[in-house]
């Protein structure tokens, strides 16, 4: 069985299942404990992004509990 990808409590980013930093931020609060997934491929033109203050392309979590 697969092991769950972490999410960034701080920017949301989803990091590998081995990571102990996310790859987007370097914070080291990272969860399992998340849902929804967004990919975001051209921040500079989303809303979703602008709302998500998300300023790189990737695949963030929608809620981190």
């Amino acid at each position: 069985m697969a092991k769950p990808r972490l999410a960034c409590r701080e920017c949301h980013y989803i990091n590998d299942p081995d990571a102990n930093v996310c790859e987007s931020c370097g914070a080291t609060t990272l969860t399992e404990d998340w849902a929804g997934y967004v990919v975001i491929t051209h921040p500079e033109e989303s809303e979703i992004a602008e709302e998500m203050n998300v300023n790189e392309p990737g695949g963030y979590a929608l809620k981190v509990r």
